[in-house]
């Protein structure tokens, strides 16, 4: 991996550790904002910057240079607006015309376990369905997912997160905002930053492309468990729990296939440990 050229579309929350870490490992690293302001930290982290958006065009800063890479990590969710898969699919069309006309010949999606509709039961890769996703950004994603697998100029690979916490996405900064906790039994899906971070270096070190993975720990607290220890650990009141009405429809989204094919264990199998 020495030397190896990874460009990171959208270095946020998620992306500027990956980028981080990516760096620690050798790899030479760009990294897109769409804020000017957030330049000088990009580039205090050894990370050559650029600002780039889609609106629904690639545009911005030199977008063929900073597509001079080996790998795309591209890492932005659909926006929420009422035309919101049309809206991607422009997004993307527009970025596949650029990666056409690119060096780059691996391309990493993250996606979102938003694909999924409550199955009450667990899932795996292929129960996503075009048509019946969980949600309108779910459907959006399924839509770009199919567009980035069929091209041929590159080969990509889908890593499907689940809710992300870890560091300043505690479940204590929504305690205060719930009036009720609702579906107290239902079981939750989460990842750990973390992990996020390691599964895609995995990804990218063992040449897993042609994929589609979920990525999720292998722990499933129920909502009643996991917000009653946050605001224990928090020292904050738990809201009233509405544990009227039938139960709410669930989902248990499984890893096995990411963890067999990358042979991963979690750094955060149970997120009741890591509150």
């Amino acid at each position: 991996m020495q030397n190896q050229t990874v460009s990171i579309l959208g270095c946020g929350w998620l992306g500027l550790p990956l980028a981080k870490a990516l760096i620690k490992k050798g790899f030479i690293v760009k990294g897109s904002t769409t804020a000017e302001e957030h330049l000088e930290q990009l580039r205090t982290e050894g990370i050559e910057p650029y600002i780039l958006n889609l609106s629904p065009e690639l545009e911005g800063d030199e977008p063929a240079e900073f597509l001079e890479s080996e790998t795309l990590i591209v890492n932005f969710p659909p926006e929420r607006r009422s035309d919101i898969a049309e809206y991607h699919v422009q997004q993307f069309s527009s970025l596949i015309d650029a990666l056409q006309l690119s060096p780059v010949r691996t391309v990493l999606l993250v996606s979102s376990t938003s694909v999924y509709p409550m199955l009450n039961r667990e899932v795996t890769e292929e129960d996503a369905d075009s048509g019946s996703a969980g949600s309108a950004a779910g459907e959006a994603l399924l839509l770009v997912e199919e567009m980035l697998m069929q091209e041929r100029s590159f080969q990509t690979s889908v890593v499907r997160f689940c809710g992300l916490v870890g560091y300043d996405r505690s479940p204590a900064n929504y305690l205060g905002r719930m009036a009720e906790l609702s579906n107290p039994g239902q079981p939750m899906n989460l990842i750990h930053r973390d992990d996020c971070i390691n599964i895609i270096t995995e990804i990218i070190r063992l040449g897993q492309w042609g994929e589609v993975f979920n990525a999720c720990s292998p722990g499933h607290p129920s909502r009643i468990d996991y917000y009653s220890k946050a605001a224990e650990i928090g020292g904050i009141e738990l809201p009233p729990v509405n544990e009227g009405g039938e139960p709410s429809p669930f989902k248990i989204i499984s890893s096995s296939k990411l963890e067999g094919a990358l042979n991963y264990r979690f750094i955060h199998p149970d997120p009741l440990q890591s509150l």
